[in-house]
């Protein structure tokens, strides 16, 4: 229901420090400029959705993401619902299951790795680097990473 371009589009998710995420939109091409627009989500069908507590604002007062802590997907799934409201309009809703192995609506910034060390001795004319893999919200095997180390002489 709702008139068509009036949901939201370029729904993207980013999650970073492990539990936090941002989510933004942009408005819908035939929206008016006084559309609001509200974000649920949970991560199980079972759950009752969670109503967005901290909005990202455009310079019109209107919600285009949403600004998340303590983030966990622990089960690989998070539903997503964008709905929208304004006086005599019915707005399209937008919804979006993610499945974070295979989509890329949500994408991670990842730290750095953890706990470098480096060890240097004249006698092998050599270095030793040492790493951790950096903390994730959900990537547990560390075999999926790749890393490029960068040697400056000075």
């Amino acid at each position: 229901a709702g008139m068509n371009g009036t949901a939201v589009e370029n729904f993207v998710c980013v999650i970073f420090n492990v539990s936090f995420m941002n989510c933004t939109w942009h408005v819908g091409r035939t929206a008016s400029g006084d559309t609001q627009y509200f974000l649920y989500w949970k991560t199980s069908k079972k759950e009752d959705f969670t109503g967005c507590q901290n909005y990202i604002k455009d310079n019109r007062g209107r919600h285009t993401g949403c600004r998340f802590q303590n983030v966990t997907i622990e089960n690989k799934k998070a539903y997503f619902l964008v709905n929208g409201s304004r006086s005599g309009q019915n707005i399209q809703s937008y919804m979006k299951t993610i499945i974070l192995i295979s989509d890329y609506i949500i994408v991670e910034k990842l730290t750095p790795p953890l706990n470098v060390t480096v060890n240097c001795t004249e006698a092998s004319h050599g270095c030793e680097i040492r790493w951790q893999p950096p903390r994730t919200s959900h990537v547990k095997r560390h075999g999926c990473f790749k890393y490029e180390i960068v040697i400056e002489n000075k």
